[in-house]
């Protein structure tokens, strides 16, 4: 058996407490004044080894791998770009990518550095926020502090240790316990005066009489839930015991949904699993908590799980994040398994990334099968998992022309969800396409069974109005009429935030239209923009709904306006960098021109090919 070791914790109480911060409302001065005292080499030197180039600094990109350095720092501009994943943006793109951080965190974060005080306004719903996150941190502690000291909790670590979980690995997933106890919990946060907002999260649940509070959890191991930034927001808890005749209630029980936890945005373990994402650029999707703590465990660290039945664009949105371009379903061979990848397949195949399915030998769970054969063995069935499309395909109906036609057809009725779920465009042409061919029948048949028609291809893009280019009234840059633009897509159309093309916004000079865009409810922080520039993102939403009817058309006006914006941050780095050749003389040492005139190629050719597409 397994020993664990017991270690104190802090004691909890009305000393834990803090006040709760308001958000802050940041202004594009403010934001500009961040940018000129940071001193962007320094900032970036603490985890990439840079070298002089020139009036540039070059070294080894953190956000891919690579062997040659082609992550570029210019100082002049206070601004990077990785010529080899196209990464690039300035201080606060570059916290925001490195630490997973939204954008306001990661300039309130900058903002203590440079020593910059940040404007401050009352907003009630931030204020919230943070005092449901004072909770959530306090419910944790007493979970943790209770699985490691607290008799009661021997099943729970019983439990733990016959599923090969080590203490080490409990304690970095924060595991806890939640005794078979009414008021534990209950109590601690009445006396910090938080009841209120511990029933908001469904830490603590009303009496049937409406008389007092009890403790949600009891009697079950929990699993924190924490944001992209390590924060709990939310518990799972997996049922150990109950006291006898007690209702034992279902196997595992989740927190409700509330101000800090949707599950149709947040992925269990993105915290963990970031920078190993981002260095593989591929996520592993699993079902359950504990088949990620097992991959862990094992050695593979880049999984995550849903907290939903459902794959969403928020979840999509989420690994975009992250720098996933490929997905890895892994899944329970068993029945139960093979339906959760067709109740996802429509979400994973209208995303456009690269997706895979590996399946797991029937009656195996992930977890179990990698503590078991260990990660080559996972890695292995990973590296020969057929694609999402020739998985379901083959699943469906191994040998579908062999089959009868009411097999066939209960084949298609199966089929329907999925499909439905793929937005007309070329990705759907072509698995009809592919499942009619594997069915042997006319794609011609099988769209009028399905009732629907072809999506052509359409390129509506017309060029908003210039008056984009009005300067701001702040110090800050103007917005431009592609940033214009590209920013009035990704409001008219929420789903196109997890396209690729839309990380341009990173290269943004108009800082006000990033904080907007960074914000949770970018159409109602509209507001914060001056009048004229308001208008013109007014005048960019109403030309779209008029001229780009569906996503496929809006999906090709995103990445055109994407290109326009890369486009014209490559013209701005190019007259930099031809400034400064020009700066040079006769005298200019060759190892401080030469890679001027070597970067000036790079920015080149990259334009170049730009315009080819």
């Amino acid at each position: 058996m397994l020993s664990f070791h017991c270690v104190p914790t802090q004691p909890m109480g009305s000393s834990q407490r803090r006040p709760a911060p308001h958000l802050m409302q940041i202004s594009p001065d403010k934001i500009a004044e961040i940018l000129e005292r940071i001193d962007i080499v320094a900032l970036i030197s603490r985890n990439v080894k840079l070298r002089r180039a020139g009036g540039s600094y070059l070294g080894i990109c953190p956000f891919h791998a690579e062997k040659t350095p082609s992550f570029n720092v210019n100082p002049q501009r206070r601004f990077f770009k990785c010529f080899g994943c196209d990464a690039g943006g300035d201080a606060i793109t570059y916290v925001q990518r490195l630490q997973g951080l939204s954008f306001v965190e990661a300039v309130r974060q900058l903002a203590q550095e440079a020593g910059v005080e940040l404007d401050v306004r009352h907003d009630p719903a931030a204020e919230l926020r943070q005092r449901l996150l004072g909770v959530t941190a306090t419910a944790q502690r007493h979970f943790e502090h209770c699985l490691w000291n607290d008799p009661r909790a021997k099943p729970g670590r019983n439990h733990l240790a016959a599923r090969g979980v080590s203490e080490d690995m409990a304690r970095r997933f924060g595991l806890g316990y939640a005794a078979d106890a009414w008021n534990d919990l209950t109590d601690i946060l009445v006396r910090d005066g938080a009841r209120e907002w511990a029933t908001q999260v469904g830490l603590v649940t009303p009496n049937r009489s409406g008389d007092g509070f009890y403790d949600t959890f009891r009697g079950r191991l929990t699993v924190p839930i924490r944001s992209a930034e390590g924060k709990t927001i939310a518990f799972g808890a997996r049922f150990i015991e109950a006291a006898p005749g007690r209702q034992v209630g279902p196997k595992y029980l989740n927190s409700r949904e509330s101000p800090l936890y949707r599950k149709a945005d947040t992925l269990y373990a993105l915290d963990m699993a970031r920078d190993e994402i981002r260095r593989r650029k591929t996520a592993v999707l699993v079902e359950g908590y504990f088949d990620v703590i097992g991959l862990f465990s094992a050695g593979v660290r880049n999984a995550v799980a849903l907290c939903s039945t459902a794959l969403t664009p928020g979840h999509i949105a989420a690994l975009h994040r992250t720098g996933a371009e490929n997905l890895l379903m892994l899944l329970d061979g068993d029945a139960a398994g093979m339906r959760a990848i067709e109740r996802l397949s429509g979400a994973l195949l209208a995303s456009g990334k690269t997706i895979r399915v590996a399946t797991l030998p029937n009656g195996e769970d992930p977890d179990t099968f990698a503590l078991r054969e260990g990660a080559a063995a996972i890695e292995a069935l990973l590296e020969t998992a057929p694609p999402l499309s020739a998985h379901l395909l083959h699943t469906l109906l191994p040998n579908a022309q062999s089959h009868t036609l009411e097999e066939k057809m209960t084949a298609l009725a199966r089929m329907r969800r999925t499909l439905d779920e793929i937005p007309p465009g070329l990705a759907k042409d072509m698995f009809v396409a592919a499942l009619a061919s594997h069915l042997g029948v006319s794609e011609t048949e099988l769209r009028a069974h399905l009732r629907f028609d072809p999506s052509p291809l359409a390129r509506h893009t017309q060029r908003p109005s210039n008056a984009a280019s009005e300067p701001k009234r702040s110090g800050c840059a103007p917005i431009t009429a592609c940033e214009a633009h590209l920013a009035a897509l990704l409001i008219a159309d929420p789903s196109l935030r997890a396209e690729p093309e839309a990380r341009v916004t990173d290269e943004f000079d108009a800082l006000a239209l990033r904080a907007i865009l960074q914000s949770e409810q970018p159409e109602a922080a509209l507001d914060r923009l001056d009048a004229p520039h308001r208008q013109v993102i007014d005048a960019c939403l109403a030309q779209i709904a008029a001229t780009l009817p569906n996503r496929e058309t809006r999906l090709q006006a995103l990445r055109d306006a994407s290109r326009k914006v890369r486009l014209q941050s490559l013209d701005r780095l190019l007259r930099d960098v031809k400034a400064r050749i020009n700066a040079c003389d006769k005298n200019t040492p060759d190892e401080e021109s030469e890679p001027l005139f070597e970067e000036h190629r790079r920015l080149n050719a990259q334009r170049l090919e730009l315009q080819k597409h």
